[in-house]
């Protein structure tokens, strides 16, 4: 039976901490409250979470991260609902923090909070910390006095935000090793493997077939420059890495990744989910429309359909609605678009929006396996043609330098 560690706080507002075995975390976490417990974190015991399996200090992270910000939220959505104050709450978070930079931050902010400023302002003090899709959030929660329904539903986005992401990271995790493998196969070769042969080569005096001589130079490079290639590649990326900073440079590329095939539908795809979630989570919690289309549009990664939100946003002012606007665009997909305009028209808008996210992070996932299954057996095959290539060069000379002594 797994087992579960939790940390609850008791009728009194003291913290308590232990593990419990269970079959699953709901069942946890109904038992704690059977004992007159509010869990607060419930979480499964596995190698990676132990105490003794724990990164020593020199290499743990000691910052904020989205997932100390997601633990937070939850934490506090969870005291709250429970009845207890927001400043007994923070204090709870920490007593309970045990990373530094979470412990300087919930002190700071519930010194804020004492001094009589709102947790929206003392949250927005922490710059850098928060995104202003947050910080609104927050401060629609504060002014319908639905805080903790706020927070709740914050962790609830920020959950399935990283559920995409994980998706769309787990599903890069094989290609990626197809990559590394080819490239150590071919560095194999051409450092180990074929220069065993140069001197027979070299000893034969016939000139070899020009396949031969391009494997040849290429091992002598390898071999001889690597350290060149390795800074070249450095210099590359920064370089690269310096014109995406630039504007024009980025919205260039991003344009062309849109018309990229297949590739282009996916990152479509991953933005549609995004815009979709965010601008539903922000229009339920009392946001405007307007506040949050330029809320979201800081959200989106790709500065295309990003720019296209800000020609819909001065529609919007016109009065001409959401849906129309986008069409236009022609960046958006029809079918969210189309769910987009039934939403306006029934008065559910919020809750289309949920939906279409809901649709298209299903559609991501699908988009991704497609991608994979495509991408897999062309990276095989250019792995097999490339180490053939190079075997067959080395086979070609070597006949033929049979064929001369014979």
């Amino acid at each position: 039976m797994p087992l579960y560690r939790y940390k609850a706080i008791t009728p009194t507002g003291e913290t308590h901490e232990g593990e419990m075995e269970g079959l699953g975390q709901s069942l946890v976490v109904e038992r704690l409250q059977e004992m007159g417990l509010i869990p607060v974190r419930v979480e499964e015991v596995t190698a990676r979470s132990r105490p003794d399996a724990e990164v020593s200090g020199l290499f743990r992270k000691n910052r904020i991260s989205q997932a100390d910000i997601a633990v937070i939220t939850q934490e506090i959505a969870t005291l709250l609902r429970a009845g207890l104050p927001l400043d007994r709450s923070l204090g709870i978070l920490i007593g309970m923090s045990a990373n530094p930079q979470v412990l300087q931050m919930l002190t700071q902010v519930q010194e804020d909070v004492r001094g009589g400023a709102a947790l929206s302002a003392a949250l927005e003090a922490q710059t850098g910390v928060f995104s202003r899709f947050y910080l609104n959030m927050i401060r629609a929660g504060e002014a319908g006095g639905s805080l903790d329904v706020v927070l709740q539903r914050l962790s609830e986005f920020m959950e399935r935000s990283k559920e995409l992401r994980e998706t769309v990271k787990s599903a890069l995790i094989y290609p990626a090793i197809l990559v590394g493998v080819a490239v150590l196969s071919v560095a194999v070769l051409l450092v180990w493997v074929v220069p065993q042969f140069t001197q027979m080569f070299e000893e034969s005096g016939k000139a070899l077939p020009l396949p031969t001589q391009i494997v040849i130079a290429a091992g002598d490079m390898v071999q001889h420059y690597w350290w060149a290639m390795i800074l070249g590649a450095i210099g590359l990326y920064s370089w690269f890495s310096r014109q995406l900073r630039q504007a024009e440079t980025r919205y260039k590329w991003d344009k062309r990744m849109l018309a990229l095939p297949l590739v282009g539908d996916l990152v479509a795809k991953l933005e549609v989910a995004r815009f979709a979630r965010t601008l539903g989570t922000l229009i339920s919690n009392g946001v405007t429309l307007l506040t949050a289309l330029s809320i979201v549009k800081e959200t989106l990664s790709n500065t295309v359909m990003s720019e296209g939100l800000s020609s819909v946003a001065t529609q919007l002012k016109e009065g001409r609605g959401l849906g129309k606007p986008l069409m236009e665009t022609g960046l958006f997909p029809k079918l969210a678009v189309h769910m987009v305009m039934v939403g306006e028209e029934t008065g559910k808008l919020q809750e289309m929006l949920i939906r279409i996210a809901d649709v298209y992070d299903r559609e991501v996932q699908n988009a991704v396996k497609r991608l994979l299954a495509l991408m897999e057996p062309l990276l095989i095959l250019g792995l097999g043609l490339v180490i053939g290539g190079i075997i067959m060069s080395v086979l070609v000379a070597i006949l033929s330098v049979n064929d001369l002594a014979m």
